[in-house]
C-alpha cells in the first residue's frame, strides 16, 4: 500500500516512466536518420515514427524494470538509486502489468508500421526481418529484468544494449531510408551503442553491492567494481577512436563536431576518478545521457551544414 508521502498518480507515472532515459533513446535514430540525409535520403514520417517506437519501447523497458526488479525483490531498502513507483506501493504490480501491456501494444502498432512502411518496395526477406526485430524490440524491452531468465540477471544487459540503441537502431532506420546498406555507418553506430552501454554500466556501479546479494549478476558483479570501473572507461573512450575512423573513411571532418560533446563527458570521467564510491555515481546517469544526446544533435547538424 502507498504511503502518506506517496507521490500523486500522475508523479508516480512520470516516475516510473523515467523521462531522463528518453533522450537517450532516440540518440541512435537522430544518428541513422542524419547518415540517410546527407545520403540524399529522408522520410519524414520514417523519422517520427521511428521516434515514437523508440520512445514506446524505452518506456516499456522501464515499466517492465520497475515491475521486474520489484517481483524478484531486487529493489528494497538497500538500493541506492531513486525508489520505483511499484517498490514504493505508489503503483499497484496489477496496474504496473495493465501499461506493460499498453506500451508492448503501442510499441507493436508504431513498430509495424514502421517496418511496413520502410520495407513495402523491399525483398520480402527484408520485410521479414524488420518484422521479426520489431517483435525482438519489444521482447528485448520487457525481458532485462521479466521472465526466469531475465537477461539483465545474467550479465548480458551491456550487450542487448549495445545492439539495440547502437546498431540495431542506427543501421536500421538508415536502411528503412536510405533502401541501401552502407559499412561505414557501424563506426558511429558503435560510438552510440557503447556510450548507452555507458549508462547502463553506470547504473550497475551504483547498485553493484545491493545486486549481488539479489542474485542480480549484472555485467558489473561478475567482474567487480574495479574491472567495472575500467570498462567503463573504454565504453567512453572508444567512441572517439570509431568516429575519428568514420570521418577519415568518409573524409566527412565536419562529423568531429560530435566530439564536443567530450566537454561533459571529460568532466564525467575526471568525477569518477575522483569519486569511485557508489553512492556518488547515481549523479553522473544523466550526465552521460544527457552527453550521449548531444552527440548525436551535432553529429546530426554536422550532416546538414
Amino acid at each position: 500500500m502507498a504511503s502518506n508521502n506517496s507521490p500523486s498518480p500522475t508523479k508516480a507515472w512520470l516516475q516510473a516512466f523515467r523521462l531522463r532515459t528518453l533522450p537517450l533513446s532516440i540518440s541512435g535514430i537522430l544518428v541513422g536518420s542524419a547518415l540517410a540525409f546527407r545520403a540524399g535520403h529522408g522520410e519524414i514520417l520514417l523519422f517520427v515514427l521511428a521516434l515514437f517506437t523508440v520512445l514506446f519501447l524505452q518506456i516499456l523497458s522501464n515499466l517492465a524494470n520497475d515491475l521486474g526488479d520489484n517481483l524478484k525483490g531486487t529493489d528494497n531498502e538497500n538500493r541506492i538509486g531513486p525508489e520505483r513507483s511499484t517498490q514504493s506501493g505508489a503503483i499497484s504490480r496489477e496496474s504496473m502489468k495493465k501499461a506493460i501491456y499498453l506500451f508492448a501494444a503501442l510499441s507493436l502498432i508504431s513498430g509495424g508500421t514502421l517496418a511496413y512502411l520502410g520495407t513495402r518496395h523491399m525483398g520480402v526477406e527484408i520485410q521479414i526481418t524488420f518484422y521479426v526485430l520489431a517483435l525482438a524490440c519489444i521482447a528485448a524491452a520487457i525481458g532485462y529484468t521479466m521472465g526466469k531468465k531475465a537477461y539483465g540477471y545474467l550479465g548480458l544487459g551491456d550487450l542487448f544494449v549495445f545492439m539495440f540503441f547502437g546498431l540495431l537502431s542506427v543501421c536500421g532506420i538508415y536502411i528503412l531510408m536510405a533502401k541501401t546498406w552502407d559499412w561505414v555507418i557501424v563506426l558511429p553506430a558503435t560510438a552510440i551503442g557503447l556510450l548507452s552501454a555507458a549508462v547502463l554500466n553506470l547504473n550497475n556501479m551504483r547498485d553493484h553491492e545491493n545486486d549481488a546479494r539479489s542474485n542480480k549478476n549484472t555485467l558489473v558483479v561478475k567482474i567487480g567494481f574495479v574491472n567495472a570501473l575500467k570498462y567503463h572507461f573504454a565504453l567512453l573512450l572508444l567512441p572517439i577512436i570509431a568516429l575519428i575512423s568514420y570521418a577519415a573513411l568518409t573524409e566527412f571532418w565536419w562529423s568531429l563536431l560530435a566530439l564536443l560533446s567530450y566537454i561533459i563527458l571529460g568532466k564525467h570521467l575526471l568525477f569518477v576518478v575522483k569519486n569511485p564510491i557508489p553512492e556518488k555515481l547515481d549523479s553522473q546517469l544523466s550526465k552521460v545521457a544527457i552527453s550521449t544526446f548531444l552527440m548525436a544533435v551535432l553529429f546530426g547538424v554536422s550532416c546538414v551544414i
